[in-house]
């Protein structure tokens, strides 16, 4: 028979990953890790259709979106980039227009395109760093939803088999997946930090961090906290076992 502190434990830290799987879910899932706020465009120097139509027909390039997304108050994901744009096309001819945004998604052979130093010129040497911080950013997280599944398997198995041993496991699996989840968006900083060292904004334009940034930030002291549960739980109920049962034998 399970302590009721335990069950308390167990109940406290499945809800603890289920937030914070859904908190992962939906922060990979969006478009506002990073995201860019531009002056407006001068009548005169307006060519944001042009832009537009390199974003979201041109050819795939790192400088190209980035200059897109720098002049178009552009979001940035793992899966999408994104730029607000007027829905008109004669939009300057409008001193209020309305703003739709547009976005286009990263395919998986571009998250694993190779990043350069010099983005635009792939005549260059390869930036290593670069290329496998991006990896990492859009693998990690899904590293880290797997590893929560298999330990909702392995619960689920070891409810079959009132068994309280696999909670050891199920503890170390959110462990992990809760190093992978902070993995993901120090790549990410990581990445997006050196992009501005080599293709830098141009004057005016802001950068912050976004709130599908803070989902998956906030997804990570959950999973920790819930596996914190799950291995206290674990020792300690083999703990008070093993006294049991010597208590039995004596």
């Amino acid at each position: 028979m399970v302590d009721n502190r335990y069950a308390t434990a167990l109940v406290i830290g499945s809800v603890l990953s289920l937030l914070a799987t859904v908190y992962l879910s939906v922060a990979v899932g969006t478009q506002h890790w990073y995201q860019y706020s531009s002056p407006p465009f001068k009548r005169e120097e307006s060519n944001g259709s042009k832009l537009k139509e390199e974003f979201i027909n041109g050819e795939f390039d790192e400088k190209m979106y980035s200059d897109s997304m720098f002049r178009l108050n552009g979001t940035l994901g793992l899966w999408w980039r994104c730029i607000l744009v007027p829905s008109q096309s004669h939009w300057y001819d409008e001193p209020d227009p309305n703003m739709e945004t547009q976005c286009v998604s990263f395919t998986l052979p571009q998250q694993f395109n190779p990043k350069y130093k010099y983005p635009r010129n792939h005549d260059n040497e390869e930036d290593l760093l670069r290329t496998y911080l991006w990896r990492c950013q859009f693998l990690l997280p899904l590293v880290s939803l797997a590893l929560v599944f298999l330990s909702g398997l392995v619960g689920v198995c070891a409810c079959l088999c009132r068994s309280f041993t696999p909670t050891l496991g199920v503890g170390v699996l959110h462990l992990l997946a809760g190093l992978c989840s902070l993995g993901s968006v120090c790549c990410f900083l990581a990445g997006v930090d050196l992009l501005h060292q080599y293709s830098a904004p141009p004057e005016g334009v802001e950068g912050s961090l976004g709130w599908s940034l803070y989902l998956a930030l906030i997804s990570f002291p959950l999973q920790m906290m819930a596996a914190a549960l799950f291995l206290w739980a674990a020792r300690s109920h083999r703990k008070n076992y093993t006294r049991m049962h010597a208590y039995r034998v004596a």
